[in-house]
């Protein structure tokens, strides 16, 4: 049942296309804008951040160290471990005490490029800080601190921690803790899989939290978006598509491996949970585009980051253009 969303072409002639589904929802949970499988089961990868994060905000774990807003929000990104995260991870390991040698995410080199180089030229090994989930461990890490968790196994399904983050998801995606799927992350953790209609209504908390009724869990959303919004530049990094759309304040949004990517709006209280087939991340910002161009949405610039990212244009190493990229789908209005 998937549809095609992108179309790439070379010469006039149809090269790629990259398939996959959509659902949109709006602020009573029901399906309102569809392309393909609206209930399409799929792994959350890094999109499910923001919720693991929760936790740690909901029992203090930031106040508890003294973490900044810069801070808090690296615990939800997929940073690039460009120099500017760097320093922040390092400023929270300082905080918290806690070593480099209890992340369980395995030492490698950025995901920037001119960060590896940089590191290459001056002959430093690889890190697990370098890791683009290790916010994501540093957080959890705290939380166990202020818990009184062991911190070792703290990335397997049966830890505390872990066990709160799957009811916490369960709870805001209104889906049935024991229905969701699980496997593991690349980074060690465990990861969710949910129909696209779950994972939207859990988006569209995130950025309508006056629809979660536990005062404790709306309350760390609130602090969790916020600083999303405030320090968009830590939950991904230089001409990322995350970091674009979150300087949007209307927005929020996370992506995640292998072609995942949800976004929630403030005002038109929708949400948006979609999938690339594939696994492809270079159709997001097009896609994303193309969707609110389709719901009217007001905010053009926003829209115009998105093209940038993902130029209609294809160029080749030369500057010239030889083919273009060209969204397909058509939302279907319900």
């Amino acid at each position: 049942m998937e549809v095609k969303l992108v179309k790439e072409f070379r010469g006039g002639i149809e090269e790629c296309v990259h398939t996959g589904h959509i659902c949109g929802v709006n602020d009573r949970g029901e399906i309102q804008y569809s392309a393909g499988d609206p209930e399409a089961i799929v792994f959350l990868r890094s999109a499910g951040k923001p919720f693991q994060a929760i936790p740690v905000i909901r029992h203090g774990a930031d106040a508890k160290f003294g973490l900044n807003d810069a801070e808090g929000a690296i615990l939800v990104g997929s940073h690039r471990a460009e120099p500017f995260h760097v320093e922040v991870l390092e400023s929270i390991m300082k905080k918290t005490g806690i070593g480099e040698e209890r992340l369980i995410c395995h030492p490698t080199y950025p995901l920037s490029v001119y960060a590896t180089e940089n590191l290459l030229r001056e002959q430093k090994p690889k890190r697990s800080i370098y890791h683009n989930c290790s916010g994501k461990h540093l957080g959890i890490l705290a939380l166990c601190e202020t818990m009184g968790y062991s911190l070792d196994g703290y990335g397997e399904p049966d830890h505390p921690a872990q066990q709160e983050i799957l009811e916490t998801l369960a709870y805001l995606a209104h889906y049935p803790k024991e229905k969701i799927g699980l496997g593991t992350d690349g980074c060690g953790f465990p990861v969710f899989a949910m129909p696209l209609q779950a994972l939207a209504i859990a988006y569209l908390k995130l950025a309508c939290p006056d629809l979660i009724a536990n005062p404790e869990i709306r309350g760390a959303v609130q602090v969790i978006v916020h600083r999303m919004n405030k320090h968009y530049e830590m939950v991904a990094g230089t001409d990322r598509i995350c970091s674009n759309l979150l300087m949007d304040p209307n927005i929020v949004a996370k992506g995640g491996a292998k072609g995942v990517y949800c976004f929630g709006l403030k005002k038109e209280r929708l949400a948006f949970a979609l999938k690339v087939l594939d696994g492809s991340e270079d159709e997001w910002p097009i896609i994303v585009a193309s969707i609110l161009e389709q719901i009217g949405y007001e905010n053009r610039e926003t829209i115009d980051r998105m093209y940038r990212l993902t130029p209609a244009d294809i160029r080749n190493d030369n500057g010239r253009t030889i083919g273009r990229n060209q969204p397909v789908f058509t939302l279907n209005f319900q």
